[in-house]
């Protein structure tokens, strides 16, 4: 793998993450407010660009390696969105949720070297 490729698959994973945060600020909006608010709609569209851009990257990718080769990177995505969840969206970060996403995160890589 070159650097290019490692940094194609870092960007995807990063918009995934982007993204998924984008869309929970975007949905606590709506408790407060309808779903007409412009905060939402702009917290909802950057959301859904985000994961876009993830998705076609993804796509991309895909012609280029195996899948068991990109998966372990997409495991990845399991400790950071709580990990930015807890810093950005101030959730808790329970020692079980840590532990759980830790045993996540290690078994997609076991299951990706057999």
């Amino acid at each position: 793998m070159n650097l290019l490729a490692f940094f194609f698959i870092l960007t995807s994973l990063v918009t995934f993450v982007a993204g998924q945060l984008f869309l929970k600020r975007a949905m606590e909006s709506t408790a407060r407010a309808d779903f007409a608010r412009p905060r939402f709609i702009s917290l909802l569209t950057a959301g859904i660009f985000a994961m876009t851009i993830s998705f076609f990257l993804t796509l991309g990718l895909l012609q280029r390696f195996d899948l068991s080769y990109l998966y372990p990177f997409q495991g990845l995505s399991v400790i950071i969105i709580s990990l930015s969840a807890a810093i950005v969206l101030r959730e808790k970060l329970t020692m079980q949720l840590t532990i759980g996403a830790l045993l996540i995160s290690a078994g997609i890589v076991l299951v990706s070297l057999s």
